[in-house]
């Protein structure tokens, strides 16, 4: 015995069948939709998954090579913590990590003592050591952007691209079917204005 939902499925079955075939109750704006529902299945399941991965191959391919510059341009130094500090500081790119920011003493080989604030690991005293990310003017600045962060990155953007592709051809099909039924409705007044004074003489 049949369910409900098989029934539905074999009505909407036969109501696209009559779309398709060729009858005198089919009109252009059922071929038109018949089509466009056609041509939107195929690009929300290839479509939208091959703009996702090419928007995200791209996102990938941008965020590794500005990583890639950014462990040219920068350098890891081991330094000591000396005292905690209220200052602003950089902080590693994608870390979510509780921090807190502190005074750091480095020495570089053949140079004198430096100082700078930077951001550590909450719980951290002064005596301990930590590495820090320095730039070609021995500024402290962020640690490069990791391969993880690289890849939440691509995800996200491809994510965003797929979405923002389903919901432009959802839009542009519920756009043709409103186009669509307005002239069916504009067919089906001009029809009626041709018969329907047949039909009042007929009656009377």
């Amino acid at each position: 015995m049949r369910t409900r939902e098989q029934r539905a499925s074999e009505k909407r079955a036969r109501v696209i069948g009559r779309r398709w075939r060729h009858n005198p109750l089919c009109r252009r704006t059922d071929v038109v939709e018949a089509w466009t529902a056609l041509v939107v299945s195929v690009v929300l399941w290839t479509g939208a998954p091959l703009a996702g991965l090419a928007a995200g191959w791209w996102a990938y391919d941008g965020a590794r090579s500005t990583a890639a510059e950014q462990r040219a341009e920068r350098h890891r130094v081991l330094a000591e913590i000396v005292g905690g500090s209220h200052a602003s500081a950089p902080r590693g790119e994608g870390d979510r990590r509780p921090v807190e920011r502190v005074n750091v003493r480095w020495t570089e080989p053949g140079e004198r003592a430096r100082t700078g604030v930077t951001r550590v690991p909450a719980g951290a005293e002064a005596g301990d050591r930590t590495y820090i990310w320095l730039d070609r003017e021995d500024r402290i600045v962020p640690a490069p952007t990791s391969g993880t962060v690289v890849w939440q990155h691509a995800l996200a953007v491809g994510a965003c691209a797929a979405g923002v592709a389903v919901a432009g051809v959802l839009a542009l099909h519920a756009l043709i079917r409103r186009v669509a039924a307005r002239r069916r409705l504009a067919e089906w007044e001009r029809e009626w204005a041709r018969t329907g004074p047949e039909w009042t003489r007929h009656r009377t």
